[in-house]
């Protein structure tokens, strides 16, 4: 589920996708700057039993990096460990737990480890490999017989293709899946019926491109094959032998006030637990040192859990497919559930890598493995990004290999170089046009004295200026970036971005990816243009995510729909099929062709619905002013939705306040701009001022009621 990933690499770089878990701006009724920290750094020994680090050079720079993120990057707090051979070596923490400081930070402090949860998955498959229960290359359906899909290439998906994420499922279906303090499994248990009316958006082992889909149906396979649920599993076969005894998942009766604290910059107070409710995908919560032992099963160093052929082979170089780029400096590079199986910049020490990052929406973890060393880091964080993470991570491992000797010293950054001015070939004019990217698009200019101009559609973004180079690529003007137009096999053509991302104070991290495709411009018949320019513009209010739901804190509930204007038959990276259908056809491996999905529009009652990635929203034609009054009521309908008003200028400034029949419901206000500014599932109170020209939702069981009334 990582949540931190670049979308059109350079040329989007403004975009760091919130995921799926994937969030985005958020206020609350207090907006304010970003708590103050309290720092609590600390460094404990290798076994926190007072004895003396082996490595007092890594303790010392982890603490002075951990302390550094958390005094700053949007993180909170952050805990760290490094494990060598089978031993703690440095373990520690920094950052702000509650606000009083009354909680302080420690080693047995719980976070969620986000998309690191994956590996847990991927290892319980391969130990029923072992078991002689699942074959790698036999079909899903062997396991999970009433798997289906409207698709019947489905039928050729295997457990390794869910692993590197080379099954062609099209991401996430993630409906109620991040809630906060609620532990609903309404996505794991619905995933078989929203995958049955869906189609595939690549054949079964084409390309890897990051998917969260694949591995909560690889959870589900482990239930089905082993006879247990997927947390018990976990228990029985990894967390108890390996003595991770602070590792659970939400369906754990979970000392809550052992989890680290939440905060978002909006907001004042700490948060709610969030629950990431695709367990297998995302929703493991750990330790720094319980993940340094988990790690031991990839090492040699566990004596169960694990053969050394099951860890080497999760290890290979799975992503390796014809329509992979050529081989450069990257952090990605899929095995069978790692991000990367070649780590940069280990590779520029002779030494193998493996790596697992995860982002929540509020937590965020990396996993760096060196087999060979019989080493690993982890670092988890609530707050900032799981790159930065893994940053601290490399640098734990890096100054632990130069202090014992390993490594003679640390080799410098690395770039491409600035541009080598040279004539441009006119040919190259061929690449100008439209790229898409799941959700985006970036139109891209080149004039023939050889300058690429990037404008991308993101509210935000920022132009990106390049220049031709004698060695056939574009580079930008601080050399870190090169970027190269492929046509593969396909016939698809792809920009190729080469980066190095120098950050200061963590180190440097690298990147080899398609980071968009072209797209060609269609003529629509006439009735399917005059259908889709009459949305053009129009917003859709989301009316299926549950009450405790982040989406009505933290991303954008109502969204709006813009035909794109400088590619015509298409709104975003999506083709216009018909008068009231849009598909998302890229073929990008990677991440920059991760969870696509399609538009369906539906019209009930005259009232017009969207449909997309599982999820139903309405026009903003049904949506009507509140029209307060002294006192007046809202009532949840029997299909569940949730009722959205918008707040008229006569209701503007007013104060609201909400009582409801139900614990099971909640509220939440929005500005004009769609910044949630009140989320009653976080206030005590239960009163909110109306924003001129902003929004209103009500969500909760069928059959609540709320009383309205102006105090």
């Amino acid at each position: 589920m990582r949540t931190s990933q670049w979308y059109l690499g350079a040329l989007l770089s403004s975009c760091l996708l919130l995921s799926a878990c994937e969030a985005s701006s958020s206020g609350a009724a207090k907006p304010s700057a970003v708590p103050a920290m309290v720092p609590t750094a600390s460094a404990s020994d290798s076994l926190g039993n007072g004895a003396v680090s082996r490595y007092p050079a890594t303790v010392q720079a982890a603490r002075e990096k951990a302390d550094f993120l958390s005094k700053g990057q949007g993180t909170y707090s952050v805990q760290y460990a490094l494990i060598d051979h089978g031993r703690i070596a440095v373990s520690g923490e920094a950052g702000k737990n509650d606000e009083q400081g009354q909680k302080p930070l420690t080693g047995d402090t719980l976070y969620g480890i986000g998309s690191v949860s994956k590996m847990f998955t991927a290892v319980a498959v391969m130990q029923l490999v072992e078991r002689g229960t699942v074959d790698l290359d036999t079909p899903v359906v062997r396991y999970i017989p009433d798997f289906t899909m409207k698709d019947e290439r489905y039928q050729k998906i295997t457990p390794r293709m869910l692993l590197n994420h080379s099954s062609g499922l099209n991401g996430s279906s993630f409906t109620n899946a991040f809630l906060l303090g609620d532990s609903d499994t309404y996505a794991h248990d619905t995933l078989l019926k929203q995958l049955a009316g869906q189609t595939l958006k690549a054949d079964p082992g084409a390309y890897s491109v990051y998917c969260n889909d694949g591995f909560t149906l690889a959870e589900i396979l482990v239930e089905r094959v082993s006879g247990m649920d997927f947390t018990a599993y976990l228990h029985r076969y990894m967390t108890e032998p390996l003595d991770m005894m602070h590792t659970g998942t939400p369906l754990d009766s979970l000392d809550e006030t052992k989890m680290a604290g939440l905060y978002y910059p909006a907001y004042i107070g700490q948060l709610p637990n969030e629950r990431v409710n695709v367990i297998g995908t995302g929703g493991i919560y750990s330790t720094a040192e319980d993940l340094a032992r988990f790690s031991q099963l990839f090492t040699g160093n566990a004596n169960t859990g694990l053969s050394a052929e099951s860890a080497a082979a999760m290890a290979e170089e799975e992503y390796k497919t014809p329509l992979w780029p050529d081989e450069a400096d990257s952090s990605i590079g899929y095995g069978l559930g790692w991000d990367s199986v070649d780590l940069y910049p280990f590779g520029e020490y002779g030494i193998k890598a493996l790596t697992k990052g995860g982002d929540t929406n509020l937590y965020h973890a990396s996993l760096v493995v060196l087999p060979e060393q019989e080493m690993a880091a982890a670092v988890i964080s609530a707050g900032g990004v799981s790159t930065h993470d893994q940053l601290l991570a490399n640098e734990m491992l890096l100054q632990a290999l130069k202090e014992k000797g390993t490594i003679a010293g640390r080799k410098p950054d690395k770039s491409y170089g600035v541009s080598v001015k040279a004539e441009m070939p006119t040919s190259m004019m061929q690449y100008a046009g439209v790229y898409g990217a799941s959700g985006a698009t970036a139109s891209l200019e080149i004039t023939a004295d050889g300058v690429m101009t990037v404008h991308s559609e993101l509210p935000g973004s920022m132009d990106q200026r390049y220049e031709y180079s004698e060695d056939g690529t574009f580079r930008s003007t601080d050399g870190n970036t090169k970027i190269r137009f492929v046509t593969k096999g396909n016939g698809h053509t792809y920009v190729w971005n080469r980066q190095y991302t120098p950050l200061l104070g963590l180190g440097q991290t690298a990147v080899s990816e398609y980071s968009g495709e072209k797209l060609e411009p269609q003529k629509l018949p006439a009735a399917t243009a005059k259908a889709w320019m009459q949305r053009d513009g129009k917003k859709y209010y989301l009316l299926t995510e549950k009450y405790s739901s982040l989406y009505y804190m933290l991303m954008q509930p109502v969204q709006q729909m813009d035909v794109s204007k400088p590619l015509a038959g298409y709104v975003q990276d999506k083709r216009i099929t018909g008068p009231n259908t849009a598909v998302s056809e890229l073929q990008i491996p990677g991440t920059a062709g991760r969870d696509l999905s399609g538009y369906t529009f539906v019209k009930h009652n005259g009232v017009e619905y969207l449909e997309t990635n599982g999820r139903v929203l309405v026009s903003q034609d049904a949506v009507k002013p509140l029209g307060m009054t002294k006192r007046s009521s809202v009532i949840i309908p029997p299909s569940g939705y949730a009722q959205w008003y918008t707040i008229s200028e006569e209701d503007a400034g007013k104060s609201l306040k909400v009582g409801q029949s139900s614990e099971n419901a909640s509220f939440a206000v929005y500005d004009v701009k769609g910044t949630c500014v009140s989320f009653s599932m976080l206030e005590e109170q239960n009163q909110a001022a109306l924003p001129w020209g902003g929004s209103i939702v009500f969500a909760g069981d069928a059959g609540t009621k709320f009383e309205l009334t102006m105090p």
